[in-house]
C-alpha cells in the first residue's frame, strides 16, 4: 500500500479509521517506551478514536513494533522547515543555557527541538479533532469528551504553587487540523530572533493566547504529588502527566517519592493488571 500523504512533512502507510484522534510524538526509543504504556491505558478506556503515533527518523523499527501491535497508526514526520539560526538558538545546549530547568531534570534524552515536531499535528486533516498527549503521559479513564473542547485547550502548568494557573501546559492540548492554521504557525514560529523559552510550549500559549483552560485533573503533573498533595485525588485524574523525570528511567532523583507513581506506570507498559484507580491511597495517606 503506498502511503498517504497528510503533508510535505507527513507520511503514512494506513489511512484514518476515525475522524477523531488521539495524537502522540516519538522521537527516540525511550518515548516508544512511553508511548506504548499511553496507547495501552487509552485502550482500556474503551475508546474508538484512533491513536496516531507521529514519528521522527530518530526512532528504529523495532522500537515501533509494541504501537503497531496496539493498533496505533504510525505517521511519519520530518523535522519543520526552520532556518538554520533558528535551530541555532533553540539547539539543547543553547536553550538549556538561556532558559535553564530549575524545578526538575530533563533526562540526557530530552532534545528541545524536536518539541516543535508535535505541530504536525495541524497536518493531520484527515482527522476532524485530535487531542495531543505527550508520550509520557497515561490515561486513567475515558476522555473522550475533549474531542468537544474548542480549539485551543489546554490544562495549567500547575506543580508547584497555585500562581502557576495563568500558563498552559502543551502535554495535553485540544486542536483541529488544518493546513492554513500550521502554515500561519511556521510563519509566527520562526521570525528573525524568535526565541521560544519552553520551545512548543511557550510558542502555543503566544499563538493561542486566548486559550481555554481545560481543569488540572486532564493534564496532572507528576510534581503535585509531593509539592500539592491537597489536589491530588485519584478519584477525579483523567490524565497523569510524567513531566520532568521519567518513570522507565532506572532511577533517577525523585524515584524514592514518585515511587507508586512509577509503579502504576510499569503496571501499564508491561501489561499487568491495573489496579482500581479510584482506591488507590493519595499522597499522605497509607
Amino acid at each position: 500500500m503506498p502511503p498517504e500523504y497528510g503533508g510535505q512533512g507527513i507520511c503514512s502507510a494506513s489511512p484514518a479509521r476515525s475522524d477523531r484522534s488521539f495524537v502522540t510524538l516519538v522521537t527516540n526509543a525511550d518515548y516508544a517506551m512511553g508511548a506504548t504504556a499511553l496507547a495501552r491505558s487509552l485502550r482500556l478506556t474503551g475508546t474508538t478514536a484512533d491513536i496516531a503515533v507521529l514519528h521522527t527518523g530518530g526512532v528504529d523499527t523495532t522500537a515501533l513494533e509494541p504501537l503497531t501491535a496496539l493498533g496505533c497508526r504510525l505517521v511519519k514526520v520530518g523535522h519543520l522547515p526552520l532556518s538554520d539560526a533558528f535551530n541555532a538558538r533553540h539547539a539543547r545546549g543553547n536553550i538549556h543555557g538561556a532558559a535553564p530547568f530549575t524545578k526538575g531534570r530533563k533526562p540526557d534524552f530530552h532534545t528541545p527541538l524536536d518539541n516543535f515536531c508535535k505541530l504536525r499535528l495541524w497536518e493531520l486533516e484527515e482527522y476532524g479533532r485530535c487531542v495531543f498527549i505527550d508520550a509520557d503521559a497515561l490515561v486513567l479513564r475515558n476522555i473522550d469528551k475533549l474531542f468537544d473542547y474548542p480549539e485551543f485547550s489546554a490544562a495549567p502548568n500547575v506543580y508547584e504553587s497555585l500562581h502557576d494557573f495563568h500558563r498552559l501546559n502543551s502535554g495535553v492540548f485540544v486542536a483541529r487540523p488544518c493546513r492554513q492554521t500550521f502554515e500561519r504557525m511556521l510563519e509566527r514560529l520562526d521570525r528573525p530572533d524568535a526565541f521560544w523559552r519552553r520551545t512548543d510550549q511557550t510558542f502555543l500559549e503566544a499563538f493561542f493566547p486566548d486559550w481555554h483552560g481545560l481543569p488540572v485533573t486532564m493534564n496532572m503533573l507528576q510534581y503535585v504529588w509531593f509539592n500539592l498533595p491537597e489536589l491530588w485525588d485519584w478519584r477525579s485524574i483523567s490524565i497523569l502527566h510524567y513531566q520532568y523525570e521519567k518513570p522507565w528511567e532506572k532511577e533517577h532523583p525523585e524515584a524514592d517519592r514518585l515511587r507508586p507513581l512509577i509503579d502504576l506506570w510499569h503496571a501499564f507498559h508491561d501489561g499487568r493488571d491495573i489496579p482500581d484507580i479510584a482506591t488507590l491511597p493519595n499522597p499522605g495517606t497509607s
